[in-house]
């Protein structure tokens, strides 16, 4: 028999979908449960690449459950691959005995593993012939990223490191990564660091996730992502027409190639909202086709985090004692570029208190101390101009600016007359061509930001 892979990679390409469905019965009786499964499955069978059942349903209706579970997974078409949902990982004993009850007992083609055990861990399971597992890399649970996104001290965050030794673990044949579909960016990321494997992103539907954003996560040769959508199907009036849709839209993906560091900062921006595309007015008064707004960054911890890693070692690089705020669009992107790297902050208030102290520049800081300044976007330099004037007046060395967003050149310009050299993470244009790249903007809109350079 063929091993669980190749048989997922033959039933994507025959069946032309990328859709996972999920059943979680949540159902108070074991008989309800079955029934409503076995309906779900059948109603969407002509759009499923696979099935992944959800242990913990099951398991919490007790030995009847259990016992559902073996049969329902017994029942799904044959040429359709099933995925025990069971998150395990145990010392090499104890997950013998988790790989037999998954894979002999239940039956399953795969498992989710959680991989924090390391290797030892997974290979219990990959000593059954043919069986997958899917190793937890990035899960789309709200508090995901206090964990999976921390900083690792020689760079990049601990998904990523995951990600890189489960891929030697195994080869593609045989092992694939579950990232969330919530979180993009760091779906983008699994990809970039794992291009050959398979991918499995729950969280399309009652989670959120936009399907249509997920094209980052496929290989380049279109293959390789299977998307879960488990609810959001189970709820609706007829879940075979919900599964087409969502099957629909899936197959409407392209791979968007090898990704740089330039369009994983894209991904992540566009994720959290930072860059819309519509008709603004600016503080100018002058209209443009796209806004950005870095300040909902905070609200995304995941991609906040890797936004200043990046920040941080750019401040690293370039000598800086501190790192130098520039409120106040600068101020959070500051505070977790300090927190990432263990850099000291300082900043200028725009009016100094008028009670306690009376400072007017915040933080411990000795004249002489190099600061590099961040802020968020740069478009005339007038913000940072001000704090490095205000900073420079009370001793302190500012010659750098770094920011993320370089909306045009007449910052760098100014910023330049007055001994200032700008860095900027990506440009307003260089943004627009790695969304479009990305399929998450269209043509038409990458030409509007074009027509504005």
């Amino acid at each position: 028999m063929s091993g669980f892979f190749t048989r997922l990679e033959e039933r994507s390409r025959d069946a032309g979908t990328r859709l996972c469905v999920g059943i979680d019965p949540r159902e108070a009786t074991t008989g309800e449960a079955r029934s409503r499964a076995r309906r779900i499955i059948a109603a969407t069978a002509p759009s499923a690449a696979a099935f992944k059942f959800n242990s913990a349903y099951f398991e919490a209706l007790g030995p009847e459950g259990i016992e559902s579970l073996i049969d329902l997974v017994a029942e799904v078409p044959e040429e359709i691959p099933v995925i025990l949902d069971a998150k395990r990982g145990d010392i090499p004993e104890s997950g013998a005995a988790y790989a037999r009850a998954c894979l002999e007992v239940v039956r399953a083609g795969s498992v989710t593993i959680s991989p924090y055990l390391g290797i030892d861990s997974i290979r219990p399971f990959l000593d059954h012939d043919g069986a997958g597992v899917w190793v937890l890399a990035r899960t789309s649970n709200p508090s995901a990223a206090a964990v999976q996104d921390l900083a690792l001290t020689g760079g990049g965050v601990l998904h990523e490191e995951v990600v890189r030794q489960a891929t030697t673990w195994a080869g593609p044949d045989r092992l694939g990564l579950v990232a969330g579909a919530t979180d993009p960016g760091a779906l983008a990321r699994v990809r970039a660091a794992a291009p050959g494997h398979w991918i499995l992103a729950p969280g399309v539907g009652a989670q959120g996730a936009d399907p249509a954003s997920l094209g980052v996560g496929l290989r380049e040769d279109g293959s390789g992502l299977l998307v879960t959508a488990s609810r959001s199907i189970a709820a609706a009036g007829d879940p075979g027409a919900a599964a087409a849709d969502i099957r629909s839209t899936l197959a409407r993906l392209r791979p968007v190639g090898p990704a740089s560091n330039d369009s994983l900062l894209a991904v992540d921006l566009h994720a959290a909202g930072c860059v819309r595309f519509g008709r603004f007015t600016l503080r100018s008064g002058n209209e443009s086709p796209v806004y950005l707004d870095l300040r909902r960054l905070v609200s995304h911890p995941g991609s906040l985090r890797r936004v200043a890693a990046v920040l941080s070692a750019s401040v690293s690089r370039l000598g800086g004692e501190a790192i130098g705020a520039v409120p106040y669009g600068g101020l959070p992107l500051a505070t977790a570029a300090a927190l990432q790297g263990g850099i000291p902050m300082v900043w200028a208030r725009p009016r100094p208190k008028e009670h306690g102290s009376g400072d007017a520049v915040e933080g411990e800081w000795h004249p002489g101390q190099r600061l590099v300044l961040v802020d968020d976007v740069v478009t005339s330099g007038v913000s940072a101009l001000e704090s490095a004037r205000a900073l420079r007046h009370h001793g302190l060395v500012v010659e750098h600016l770094v920011v993320v967003v370089e909306r045009s050149q007449a910052g760098r310009s100014a910023l330049a007359a007055e001994g200032i050299a700008l860095h900027s993470l990506t440009t307003l244009r260089g943004l627009a061509e790695d969304l479009a790249a990305a399929g998450l903007i269209d043509e038409e809109q990458r030409r509007q930001v074009d027509a504005m350079s």
